[in-house]
């Protein structure tokens, strides 16, 4: 998948991103807000990023202006329920923009185009307000919280906040 908006191409990762990669997953309040910790070396950090090459659902923002992977965006196919949930990370220092809104609509409508797509899911932690806020802003209502469902790196169960927006409420939000 490869999708362009007005700032940011959203496209897979290859290793060529890992010095970026890197920078925002060391970043001390990047991971812990998505439940990972923050990256300790160069070498963790392209060990998870060969992973994230090879994987279709993993996909690098990368800011036009400076042409820069400044966090990622994953799509997970529930195709059970004809759902998919997205999950995303920005580099702080680009944090306050609306980047990250502009990549979630994005691929919300990116993964809508698929006529199979009933239903977008995003989870936060009820800690993470600038990830509740993304969502508030592309549309996506909030159906219920479940309690401690994720186990965070270090052990810890956390609770989860879970939104959802229909195809049908997509489409007339446009």
């Amino acid at each position: 998948m490869i999708i362009e908006t007005e700032r940011l191409f959203i496209r897979p990762f290859n290793i060529n991103d890992l010095n970026d990669f890197y920078e925002y997953a060391a970043q001390p309040d990047v991971g812990p807000n998505a439940g990972w910790k923050p990256h300790e070396s160069l070498e963790e950090a392209l060990e998870i990023l060969e992973r994230f090459s090879a994987n279709p659902q993993e996909n690098a923002l990368v800011f036009k202006e400076n042409n820069k992977v400044i966090g990622a965006a994953g799509v997970y196919n529930d195709d059970a329920n004809k759902s998919v949930m997205i999950g995303y990370v920005m580099n702080h220092d680009y944090w306050g923009r609306g980047l990250m809104t502009e990549a979630v609509k994005a691929v919300i409508n990116e993964v809508f185009s698929a006529a199979e797509t009933k239903n977008v899911v995003i989870k936060h932690f009820p800690f993470n307000s600038r990830s509740k806020r993304v969502i508030e802003k592309c549309g996506l209502k909030h159906i219920k919280n479940e309690t401690g469902t994720f186990t965070r790196y270090d052990g810890t169960a956390l609770d989860e906040c879970v939104w959802n927006i229909s195809r049908e409420e997509w489409i007339k939000s446009k």
